[in-house]
């Protein structure tokens, strides 16, 4: 009965720490297949041409490797995040002129509509954290 109970912690303890790390590698993807998803993602919620999929897809990719450079400089330094969050807004900002001069503007505002849900999901989701 004992080796049971032994085992049975063991499992909860091996899952405990496999769901832990997903969720660290979550945070941390690859900009490739990050820009993947999100082009994924908008192709769907926009209805993208392929035209207009692989302009969105290059611009994904290169937002998350910028991002992805910041964040690792940021580490290095030992910096906080407040002093990045100027330099992820200006980003923000820079893809989002360019993403307004790749979509119609039929699907400009159903993109604002997405990121808007994007973010309050992700407030949602750091309350569970």
């Amino acid at each position: 009965m004992k080796k049971i109970g032994i085992l049975l912690i063991a499992i909860v303890l091996g899952t405990t720490v496999s769901i832990a790390q997903n969720r660290d590698g979550q945070r941390s993807f690859d900009p490739v297949e990050r820009a993947k998803t999100q082009t994924a993602d908008l192709k769907e919620a926009l209805g993208l041409d392929k035209d207009q999929e692989k302009k969105v897809y290059e611009l994904n990719l290169e937002s998350n490797k910028k991002m992805s450079a910041m964040r690792e400089d940021m580490q290095a330094s030992g910096g906080g995040f407040e002093g990045m969050r100027e330099k992820f807004t200006k980003l923000r900002e820079d893809q989002n002129k360019k993403m307004k001069e790749i979509l119609t503007k039929a699907q400009w505002p159903k993109y604002e509509k997405y990121q808007e849900e994007n973010r309050s999901n992700r407030g949602q989701g750091r309350g569970n954290r």
